[in-house]
């Protein structure tokens, strides 16, 4: 076959760019054998990297270009979780595989992920009733197991469950809300059940959101709220929205000169609200074994997709009540009259070691954090401030 080729008086390639006569350009021969070796090896090293991302994270696609893994770069590698430990097989409940399939397939383009227990009911059938009028997906994670109970709610056939026993919000996130999983959405709200919203509206806060290009967000708190532990998530009865507090009381002073979070660029975590790429960098902060999420809130800048001051921002106009229940498991057991029966009983107070147990992951973080950004020499922090450097 090479014979008849070179026997031909004149000879073409396709592409045009070497589609000279060979037999007078003999020099072009060399340089298309040049190109197709460079295209060879750019083509494997592209392969080779697809190969190891994969490995990485299986869920991930080159094809998916709302994944970008470059937005984990705001991260030091050390602290980065790319799987989540799930290892018990949930149960998945909806009226039937119909639904199911609605819920993937609808028009609506945001999410409202809520870990619930069956004594809010009626408080998380207002809060679902506000969102569904706005189109939203709605995945409840059922903390105490009770699925049957929500079935009288016309909603509920419509909504995914997924339960898990005695788990946490940010342990029901870290396994069922994988960013490749939720790319559908473009926002994704990640709420406690004792939020009341009579004075928020789903649609109108979004509208906020996306023109002021908060990547990070939350709702105020109405100041008649309990469990208020930041001012900056106060609400400002003058304001549209706000990106930073100034408070000069207390241990945590906010003034000009403060930089960083509680201050500026922080939301908590009773009610945030990510877009599509902050939640592809929060989903990665949440570690597997630290359960209750503490400490995170005041890393989530990080995942900002740039300036934290500019990007995480407070919605004053459209409000909630945080009602501060303590539900997760169970209330805490009165104290037994007699104390020698309290110890042969061993009787627990259950919110005691939640806290306590959150307390000690705090310090894991803490220690986690520090260790990855010493670790990652080649780690930028885009926030380090004056005094640290």
């Amino acid at each position: 076959m090479a014979v008849l080729l070179m026997k031909k008086r004149s000879v073409f390639l396709d592409g045009g760019a070497c589609g000279v006569k060979m037999r007078q350009q003999p020099l072009m021969w060399i340089i298309c054998i040049v190109m197709l070796f460079i295209v060879y090896r750019t083509t494997n090293y592209q392969y080779q990297q697809t190969e190891i991302e994969s490995r990485l994270d299986p869920f991930y696609s080159s094809q998916d270009p709302s994944l970008d893994m470059r937005s984990l770069n705001s991260l030091p590698r050390g602290i980065i979780q790319a799987r989540s430990d799930l290892e018990l097989k949930p149960l998945w409940s909806t009226s039937s595989s119909k639904s199911k399939a609605k819920a993937s397939n609808s028009s609506c383009h945001n999410l409202l992920a809520v870990p619930v227990g069956i004594n809010q009911k009626s408080n998380v059938d207002a809060l679902v009733q506000k969102f569904l009028s706005e189109n939203f997906t709605v995945i409840l994670f059922h903390y105490d197991g009770n699925v049957d109970g929500w079935e009288d709610l016309q909603w509920s056939k419509d909504a995914i469950h997924i339960v898990a026993h005695n788990q946490t919000k940010w342990w029901f996130a870290k396994r069922f809300l994988h960013p490749a999983v939720v790319s559908i959405y473009d926002y994704i709200f990640l709420w406690d059940e004792d939020l009341g919203v009579e004075n928020f509206h789903p649609g109108r806060y979004l509208e906020i959101v996306k023109s002021e290009g908060l990547e990070i967000s939350q709702p105020a708190l109405d100041p008649n709220s309990t469990g208020i532990h930041h001012r900056i998530t106060i609400r400002s009865r003058t304001n549209r929205f706000h990106r930073r507090v100034y408070d000069i009381r207390g241990s945590t002073k906010c003034s000009d000169e403060s930089e960083g979070p509680p201050c500026s660029g922080f939301v908590e975590g009773m009610a945030p609200v990510f877009s599509r790429s902050a939640w592809l960098c929060a989903w990665h902060l949440i570690q597997n074994d630290l359960v209750h999420g503490w400490g995170m809130d005041m890393k989530l800048g990080y995942c900002a997709q740039g300036d934290r001051s500019k990007k995480v921002g407070v919605v004053d106009s459209e409000y909630v009540v945080h009602q501060s229940i303590q539900t997760l498991g169970g209330q805490s057991l009165k104290k037994d009259s007699n104390p020698e029966e309290s110890v042969k009983r061993h009787v627990v107070d259950v919110r005691s070691e939640i806290r306590r147990q959150s307390t000690y992951e705090l310090q894991i973080f803490k220690d986690r954090w520090a260790r990855a950004v010493k670790e990652d020499k080649n780690w930028p922090d885009p926030f380090k401030t004056k005094a640290e450097t």
